[in-house]
């Protein structure tokens, strides 16, 4: 019984060994080593050009990584808060080139710039806005920049009004007249100057008479301000609000 032959696969193509053969089978010896040469020679180039590669990768993942930790550094805190005021398109002028002049490299990069307002009252322009990308930016917003390259770190929230941040709602409060002692001039005051307007409006408006829109308590700690101003919410029913004094002084 005959036995069969294991087939081989065809790499190379239709009949590629066919013709590999005979082109080897007509070769004179000469030629088989010069070609054998040729081809060490050529693996050679292919193995020194992967170690190339292989030696440029590494340079470029310790540049990544060095990168990498410049760009946490730069991340920390402090931030320098700015408002993008404005979202440029940079086109590149097709200018003739002079031999061995300088070259701008600003006015020749291509892509979004963005202008800034920064909190201390500088305005800067940025060819390159940083590590947020320029579509995710529109004008007003605000923005954590790098206190010396001024470069966008970070998108902030939205921005609100310090001191409505700094108020804190209290619990309602509980506190009646009665429980200041020594004080019935001013609670005679309060109540004619805030909780008779409140809660008697139509008496003010009949006479004629524009109550006033507030009032100011001052004095050393510990007199009672906060207390009467806590019985004065009870009394009208409103809503008290705690508010450090300095959160009213802004910078600018």
């Amino acid at each position: 019984m005959a036995e069969e032959q294991p087939m081989e696969t065809d790499i190379f193509g239709d009949d590629a060994d066919d013709d590999l053969g005979e082109e080897i089978a007509r070769a004179d010896p000469d030629e088989i080593v010069q070609r054998t040469k040729m081809l060490e020679n050529e693996v050679k180039v292919l193995r020194n050009e992967t170690a190339r590669l292989m030696h440029e990768q590494q340079m470029q993942k310790e540049k990544i990584k060095e990168n990498n930790e410049k760009i946490k550094l730069n991340k920390q805190l402090p931030y320098l808060v700015a408002n993008v005021v404005e979202l440029l398109d940079m086109n590149v002028e097709d200018e003739p080139e002079e031999d061995g002049a300088n070259v701008d490299l600003d006015a020749h990069r291509k892509g979004k710039c963005c202008v800034l307002k920064t909190s201390t009252r500088q305005t800067i322009f940025l060819p390159v806005p940083g590590l947020v990308e320029p579509e995710k930016l529109k004008p007003a917003d605000l923005v954590g920049v790098n206190k010396d390259s001024y470069l966008i770190l970070e998108a902030l929230p939205a921005e609100f009004d310090s001191r409505v941040k700094a108020m804190e709602v209290d619990e309602k409060p509980t506190e009646e007249f009665t429980d200041v002692g020594g004080l019935d001039t001013q609670i005679q005051e309060l109540v004619e100057a805030i909780v008779l307007p409140m809660t008697h409006k139509e008496r003010f408006e009949n006479i004629g008479i524009k109550p006033p829109k507030g009032a100011l308590m001052y004095g050393p700690p510990g007199t009672g301000k906060t207390l009467i101003a806590r019985a004065c919410a009870a009394q009208t029913n409103a809503c008290f609000l705690k508010l450090a004094g300095p959160q009213l002084v802004q910078m600018f």
